[in-house]
Parts: structure tokens; C-alpha cells; sequence
């Protein structure tokens, strides 16, 4: 807990406790027994005697682990010691930027004066699929929001922006993750060979109408794409032109 605590007084917004919320507890008595809880609760009920002294043997010498779980130049995975609003004491993970990060990305191409939409189909490894997506990826710490927007332009599609509109922030999943994404739409006039190394597989273009359909039926299943293109159609960005992929 060493690393956790040395974070603690580093970066003390990330465990302000709120009124009616989620206390993140520092007391090591309420700790400890926060951790023995977690850890009893990982298993089946103990059945006799002996199976219910065994499980605090377990839980007193192992508990579950609890701090700084992992940390790289990305993500930062906690587990914090809590009392939740009922008084119950246990364990809750949450994933983390960095300290000092500047948020991530998320860019909508819009391509030439018809403003077609440019999508990627990019392999990703955590659900092991393919998947139609937007231009999205972390932010460069001390990037501005238009260096990190050109930069990710520049790496996955070999585009660069000629204006840079804002659509807003957002909180991708906020049972889990602190991160916060701004979300933008860039006007470019065409677009290169996508990145191999991040498992783009190909680049197309269709109009926004064909776009907000992927959406409907399936096809598009990203949330950080959905947010783009809905927050897009909300500023008036589309028209209701019709078109083909090319």
C-alpha cells in the first residue's frame, strides 16, 4: 500500500470523499477488515467448523490485494478500501489516467465538401474483434485538444485536419473509469494508407445517413463512435444526403 499512499497525498482529488457517496477508507483497522471481507466474499460459504476457520485463516493471511493493482503511461488500476453508503466495508476497482495526462480523443473525419464520414475498421484486442470505428487514442500530456486531435489524424489515417470542430466531453463509463474523452469532428480533404501497427485494417467512407445506419442495425457498436456521431447530428453537422461506401 506503500505506492497507494504515496498517490493518496500526490493527487488527494482522486480520493475526496463525498457526502452520501462512496467513502474511500485510510483508516489501516477499517482497511484491513475491508480487505478480509472482499477476500470471504470471493469464495462459498465455508461448510463446518473447520471449512468456516479455515476461511479466516485465509482471509487474515491472504487477503485480496488492495492499492495500486497496476500502473503505465495510460491506465492506473486501483482497488480502493470503501465504506459504501449502507455501511457495508469492502473493495472497488476503478481504472485511472495517469497524473498530469491531458484527455484522450475521440475524431470524427468528415471528408471533402460532401462531409462524408471516414471510418476505420480496426482489430481490437480486448473483445477479439473487429470493430467500425472513428479516429480515437490518449492524449499526449501538455497536448492541447487540436495537437492531440492532428496527431491521431496524422498516425492512424495519414490525414490532417483543416478546421477542428468541438462536440463536447465525455465519461466513457463512469462505473469503472475516470477517464474523460473530448470529442471532436475534423474536416479533411483526404486521407492516406491506415496504421498497420494498431491492426487498421482498412479506411472507407460513406455519408452520414449510412453512418447513423451502421449504428441502428449493428454494424457500429463502439460507444465512443456512437457519442461522436450522435453529438455530431446534434451541432448540425450532417445533412441528409445519401451516398455509397467507396
Amino acid at each position: 500500500m506503500n505506492r497507494y499512499d504515496a498517490l493518496r497525498r500526490a493527487v488527494p482529488e482522486w480520493f475526496r470523499n463525498d457526502a452520501e457517496g462512496i467513502d474511500v477508507l485510510t483508516e489501516p483497522a477499517l482497511v484491513r477488515k475491508a480487505r478480509r471481507l472482499a477476500t470471504a466474499a470471493q469464495h462459498s460459504r465455508p461448510r463446518g467448523p473447520v471449512g468456516a476457520l479455515w476461511a479466516r485463516l485465509r482471509a487474515m493471511v491472504r487477503p485480496v490485494p488492495a492499492g495500486v493493482v497496476s500502473a503505465n503511461r495510460h491506465l492506473w488500476y486501483l482497488r480502493d478500501p470503501v465504506r459504501f453508503p449502507d455501511g457495508r466495508l469492502g473493495l472497488y476497482d476503478r481504472v485511472l489516467p495517469p497524473p498530469g495526462s491531458s484527455p484522450g480523443v475521440v475524431v470524427l473525419p468528415l471528408l471533402g465538401p460532401e462531409g462524408k464520414v471516414v471510418l476505420i475498421e480496426h482489430y481490437r484486442h480486448a473483445t477479439r474483434k473487429r470493430h467500425w470505428e472513428v479516429v480515437r487514442g490518449f492524449g499526449d500530456p501538455g497536448a492541447t485538444g487540436e495537437e492531440n486531435v492532428a496527431r491521431e489524424l496524422r498516425e492512424e489515417i495519414a490525414a490532417s485536419p483543416t478546421t477542428v470542430i468541438a462536440l463536447g466531453e465525455l465519461h466513457p463509463d463512469t462505473g469503472l473509469l475516470a477517464h474523460k474523452v473530448e470529442l471532436y469532428a475534423a474536416r479533411v480533404d483526404g486521407f492516406g494508407d491506415p496504421e498497420e501497427g494498431e491492426a487498421i485494417l482498412r479506411v472507407i467512407t460513406v455519408t452520414p445517413a449510412e453512418a447513423e445506419a451502421m449504428v441502428s442495425d449493428g454494424r457500429i457498436t463502439d460507444g465512443f463512435s456512437v457519442a461522436a456521431l450522435y453529438r455530431a447530428r446534434l451541432a448540425g453537422l450532417f445533412d441528409t444526403g445519401k451516398g455509397g461506401a467507396t
